[in-house]
């Protein structure tokens, strides 16, 4: 795997899988896990309380087996069971709570109410709605570098100063992004750059000028461009597309800077500059 590569896994890793925890109940969570929800086809939200009740009964007679986050253990996941999955209020984990299976191990717990039962199977579900329902994700605080070298990095190594003014373009930078997505902004450059007819026009966008057989030119922004075709829109908004071998391309990449240095960045540079960046507010 080449240098480049690998960094930019690591680039994707900070934005990503690694600033990830389940969040609190905030109102903007609560809403966005909600319109999740009902996108995925989910049942209603699990009840919090019964849920935290249930927990507490589950700790003391099954975490033992299934363990404790209920992904499974010596007994198996019950996160990906399809009787936890077609059950709605314990109707089916109930039973088998009641009776047990003796035939694979799990014993009996004929004291537990109908209560109790009915709180198993809440929280359950709660371990269903969170490892499934994306929506309740949020993005843990990525700002753990030093401001200063960020600041020294970016009027030196990086030769950020070059093409950028923290009291031009990115004057009160801060306050328009999170700092996820001020990371996400010098990591994944152009990520946002997608131009449609009509709408508003991204912030940067990559110019390309096709010269077809007959000589003409058309100049515009670039759509894709591959191993066998280049497509683009024209100033009028018109789409066109060409197999590439058929066409001379010239790109003009504003952002050809910002891909170079993702080939350069170490952890220590990511963090250093996004922590001088959050300060730009």
């Amino acid at each position: 795997m080449g240098h480049s590569k690998m960094l930019a896994i690591r680039a994707l890793l900070l934005v990503g899988t690694a600033a990830l925890v389940m969040a609190q109940e905030t109102p903007r969570v609560r809403n966005r896990g909600e319109r999740t929800r009902e996108f995925l086809g989910l049942g209603p939200a699990p009840d919090p309380a019964a849920a935290a009740r249930g927990e507490k009964l589950y700790a003391a007679s099954c975490s033992f087996c299934h363990g404790d986050k209920a992904t499974g253990g010596e007994g198996p996941d019950l996160v990906r069971s399809a009787l936890v999955l077609h059950d709605e209020k314990g109707e089916t984990i109930g039973p088998v709570i009641l009776k047990g299976r003796p035939d694979k191990g799990m014993p009996s717990f004929p004291t537990f109410t109908q209560a109790q039962i009915s709180d198993i199977a809440a929280f359950l579900h709660m371990r269903v709605e969170l490892a499934v329902n994306r929506g309740l994700y949020q993005v843990l605080n990525v700002v753990t570098g030093d401001a200063r070298a960020g600041e020294k990095y970016f009027n030196g190594a990086g030769h950020c100063n070059s093409c950028h003014s923290p009291t031009g373009d990115l004057a009160h930078i801060a306050s328009k992004y999170s700092p996820a997505d001020l990371q996400a902004q010098f990591l994944y450059p152009g990520a946002s750059a997608r131009y449609v007819p009509g709408g508003p026009k991204p912030p940067v966008a990559t110019k390309v000028t096709v010269t077809l057989p007959s000589g003409q030119t058309i100049s515009g922004v670039l759509k894709r461009l591959d191993d066998f075709n280049v497509s683009m829109y024209d100033s009028s908004g018109d789409y066109h597309s060409w197999p590439r071998d058929q066409v001379k391309i010239k790109v003009e990449d504003p952002l050809a800077a910002h891909r170079e240095l993702l080939g350069k960045y170490s952890d220590a540079d990511m963090h250093n500059l996004l922590a001088y960046l959050v300060t730009l507010k």
